[in-house]
């Protein structure tokens, strides 16, 4: 299809969400609400042959996934086994992530490898992100090089600061539904690994993508939660500003 298809209308954009949100609220639809994300991502990038949804918890751990075809399903799930990609990496960061072509980008090195084989050339993937809360990543492939650019970034980023607020508004509403309890649990969490991530900007002098990706990588490493793995580090910054408080 042509990249220049035009955008889906606000009443339809309306009705859509309209729907979903209902959807969210109710016990049973919160896991089909996903899917229709899904698709509605795919639907308002023409240029994207598949598309699929990622909720994570504080620790980068999958809540909820929606793919729209195999090949998606099989991208994705090769995210999480290698701990690599745009989608952990959108998440992680707060930022957009583009793959121009998945046989050429270094970034990513084996799950582009896996991408490019299950015939996926570019890629596009946004965060969700709802008052200053990681929710997760939405992303669209295509199979063909330079398929998706800065428009559909601008497309899909839209799409994705109003699911975000979609998302938001259900997990936070007193409707008896939560997409996961271990979101709900993770959120007390959040403050430790924000100054986990300022300490190691600190000490390490690195900026705040690297220090996210530290932790991230220690954890995965040491096969603990991202939280425990900050608590300790908060630990030991405290230990030695009482060593160095002695030794003055």
């Amino acid at each position: 299809m042509s990249s220049a298809s035009p955008e889906p209308s606000p009443g339809e954009l309306a009705a859509v969400f309209a729907q979903l949100y209902g959807m969210l609220l109710s016990r049973q639809d919160a896991t089909s609400a996903v899917h229709h994300l899904a698709q509605a991502a795919q639907q308002m990038i023409p240029a994207a042959t598949g598309a699929g949804v990622s909720l994570l918890d504080e620790d980068g751990t999958r809540i909820s996934t929606a793919a729209t075809d195999p090949a998606v399903e099989a991208a994705d799930a090769a995210q999480y086994e290698l701990g690599q990609g745009p989608c952990l990496s959108a998440w992680a960061t707060g930022e957009p992530q583009r793959i121009e072509d998945t046989t050429t980008d270094l970034r990513w090195p084996q799950w582009q490898t896996t991408a490019a084989e299950a015939g996926i050339r570019s890629v596009l993937s946004t965060p969700l992100v709802h008052r200053g809360r990681a929710l997760g990543a939405l992303k669209v492939y295509a199979p063909t090089p330079a398929a998706l650019g800065p428009e559909q970034e601008r497309l899909l980023g839209l799409f994705a600061d109003a699911v975000s607020t979609l998302l938001g508004s259900a997990q936070t509403s007193d409707a008896p539904v939560r997409l996961s309890a271990s979101l709900q649990a993770a959120l007390s969490s959040r403050g430790v690994v924000g100054l986990a991530t300022g300490v190691l900007m600190a000490r390490d002098h690195l900026g705040p993508e690297a220090a996210r990706t530290a932790l991230l990588e220690t954890a995965r490493a040491q096969g603990r939660r991202v939280a425990e793995v900050a608590a300790d580090l908060l630990v030991a910054a405290q230990d030695r500003g009482r060593d160095q408080d002695g030794r003055r």
